[in-house]
This record gives C-alpha cells, structure tokens and sequence, in this order.
C-alpha cells in the first residue's frame, strides 16, 4: 500500500471515528484513559526494550544529549505517562458544557456550549511521552488523533500506538480514535498535511525548522510556537537569593526544553553583587555564557554575546546575559527578541511587578518563578500537547478547553424573523 493510501485511509477513518468519540460520555472516556495507564505500567519492560532500540540508532547518527534525553523512556517517564492520565481523569470534562445562556427580547433563549474540534493531527519530534499526553487528552476532550512522531522514536511509538489501540479495543471505542503513523518515510508529513477534507486541526511540537515547514505547507490550520525564547529579568528590587534560584532553574535544571530560559537580564544597579555569585555557579553546571559588554566586564570569563545570541533557542547549556539600566530596556529587549513563549521578573516591587505582567506579550508571565512553570501539569491542566504562542484559537499550554471549542444553541417558541 502506498504512504499516500495509507494516510488518507487513516484520516477518513479517524473523521468516522471522531463522530463516535464526540458523543462518549465522561465514564467510558475515563475508563479508556484508566486502561491505557494501567497496560503502561504492565508493558514497561516491552516499552524500554522498544525505547533502547531508539537511544542506540540515536547514539550511532550522534544525535545531541539534548535530544537524547528527550527521547528516553525510564521507569519515571513511564510512571509519569501513566500519572498524566491519571490526572486527565480527575479532570472535568469540558464537552457539553455550557459556557453562557441569555434571554433575547423576542423569547429565543440562546446558549454556546464546548463541543470537540474533530480529527487532530501532532508532528513531533523525540518526546516519545508525547504520544500518550497527546491521545489520552484527545481522547478526553472528544476528539481523535492522527500522531506522526519523528524517525528517531519510531520504535517507542509504534509500542505505545499498540498499547493505546488495545485498550480503546477493551473499552469498546474505535481504534482510530488515537491513531500513530506507522511509516518513517517523511512523505508521511506531506500527505498529512494535504488532508483537509478529514483533519480540522494540525499541532506541531518540535523544533522551529519542523514548525516552519509545516506552516509552509499545511492546507489545514496550524496551531504552532516557533521556539522558546525565555527571558528572565531580575530588576532593581529583586531578592537576589531568590533570583539566583529562580535564574538557575529556568536554565540549568533541563535546558534542552522550550521554557528554559535563554537569555538572563540583570539591572545595572543589582549587575555586580548579582553577577559574580551567579557566574560562579553557572559555572559549575558548565554552563557557557554570552554576555553584553558590560557583563563580560563584570564576568571576565563570559564570551563577548554577538547579534546571534540574543534571539537564539540554545536548548543547551548556553546562556545569553545583557545588562539593562531600565525595566524598560529590559521589556523593550524581551518585546524585540521574544518568541511570546513565556517571560519572567524578579522583583519586589509590586508596582514594576504589575506593570510587567501587562505590558510584556507571552502566553505565560510569571513574577518571582522560574520560566520552567509554563506547562500544562504545573499549571494545573493535566497533560498538555503543546504550548502555543499563536492567539487564535489557544495561547500557552493547551489542555482540554483548549481542544474543544463552542457553538451555539438557540431554544425558540415558533419565532421567525422580521
């Protein structure tokens, strides 16, 4: 059968199946859910075997420890699979629920109510995890789900795609429901992308190449975020314990992820008594540091940062640093070179803190936390399938909400218009 066959075969089954899972209630969603965690959990073994086979050829192509560490399936990542989906079905559902009603003069009583969006189709690369976070919200939020993970984690899809369809069999629900490509050919993503007729919404997840290219080419609509370039500003005012912790985090505690921080800005007049104690234990996580002149004054072994740095994703242990005399150059900067992923201040000022929260344009601001909270989990979503930094129709993480969308309904009594 040819890769075209095949993906157009899967997208006219998912659109049937789509129509069976939008009217699943609550319990029988929930039940899948609770089977496809429990079977993940009674597989890990077969799941790692799969996954190692992944991390060799990984190895062999010398794909960066970044990307390495993105696709490892541990006992951990395994067990926190299957605790997203836990925390999916304590989720309300959002299907069916009524967002307003109000009463027109002439007697229409006129309402929105969440419905599902359709057929969801994901490209993303590594992440194997993705691939049950991505199905068991679908699934919830009553929608199916067409996934293309990347080559490199061909093998942990395909047994993750196993153990997701047998226990949509168990349940009674189509297996289309939550469907993975099973081909590693990239034509795959083309004739995905050409599938209008059949999936109402793409959602790609990876790096910003992948993400332009399938903006480029989709003939469906594309909720996207191009890269994550995270700014953490520490003002004037700032706790410097705090930031420091705060500062460390964002970057060091998993850099190879969209909301680590990129680029730290320090105020001119916390730059010296901040700098020097920070450096010091960048160092010793073997971070690299770019900084502005000022900086590389202050921290003589930072290397002189180049127009490159400053709207550069690293996802490694590389850090950008510029010294501001303002908030305002500090937003002004974030306003220039920001992805509109997520942005953060350290201050104890309240009035700097609000004025940041309003004026600074991402989909996550935080004051006096690190820039590792915009996620779906931390923010009390349950699992995500993605960040957006686009504004129609979803910004930031999107959970359930963020996979449905309303439509009116309207009781009358005989009215016609005039």
């Amino acid at each position: 059968m040819s890769i075209e066959k095949t993906i157009t075969d899967m997208a006219r089954s998912a659109k049937e199946a789509a129509k069976a899972v939008a009217h699943l209630g609550t319990q029988k969603k929930d039940e899948a859910l609770e089977r496809i965690a429990q079977k993940l959990l009674d597989e890990a073994a077969t799941i790692k075997r799969e996954n190692e086979k992944d991390l060799a050829d990984a190895r062999e192509k010398g794909l960066s420890e970044a990307m390495i560490d993105r696709l490892t399936v541990s006992d951990a990542v395994i067990e926190s699979m299957a605790g997203g989906l836990g925390d999916v079905v304590k989720l309300p559902d959002p299907v069916g629920r009524v967002t307003g009603m109000w009463l027109r003069p002439n007697g229409l009583q006129v309402g929105r109510v969440r419905i599902p969006l359709g057929v969801i189709g994901m490209i993303y690369e590594a992440r194997p995890n993705a691939t049950i976070d991505a199905a068991g919200l679908c699934l919830k939020a009553g929608n199916a789900a067409i996934l293309r993970g990347g080559s490199e984690a061909f093998n942990s899809n395909t047994i993750l795609a196993e153990i997701i369809q047998g226990a949509l069999r168990e349940t009674g629900i189509p297996k289309a429901a939550a469907q993975v490509i099973p081909v590693r050919d990239r034509t795959a993503v083309n004739v995905l992308l050409a599938q209008d007729e059949y999936v109402d919404l793409i959602i790609p997840r990876g790096g910003e190449g992948l993400i332009r290219f399938v903006v480029e080419n989709s003939k469906i609509p594309v909720l996207k975020h191009y890269k994550g370039v995270c700014h953490v500003y520490v003002d004037e005012d700032a706790d410097l314990g705090m930031a420091e912790k705060i500062s460390y985090n964002a970057k060091v505690q998993r850099p190879g992820v969209c909301n680590a921080m990129e680029t730290l800005l320090v105020h001119e007049a916390v730059a010296e008594s901040f700098l020097h104690p920070m450096a010091r234990r960048f160092k010793e996580a073997g971070v690299e540091l770019r900084g502005c002149p000022k900086t590389c004054e202050i921290v003589p072994e930072a290397n002189i940062a180049t127009d490159e740095d400053w709207p550069a994703e690293y996802l490694d242990l590389i850090l950008a640093v510029k010294v501001v005399a303002s908030m305002e150059e500090a937003t002004d900067h974030i306003a220039r070179y920001g992805s509109a992923h997520t942005e953060a201040i350290v201050t104890s000022d309240y009035a700097r803190a609000r004025r940041f929260l309003t004026e600074v344009d991402a989909s996550v601001v935080l004051v006096n936390a690190s820039t590792r909270f915009n996620d779906g989990g931390e923010l009390g979503l349950g699992a995500e399938i993605g960040i957006s930094t686009s504004k129609l129709h979803a910004y930031g993480p999107m959970g359930l909400e963020e996979l449905t969308t309303t439509k009116f309904v309207v009781f009358g009594d005989g009215q016609v218009r005039t």
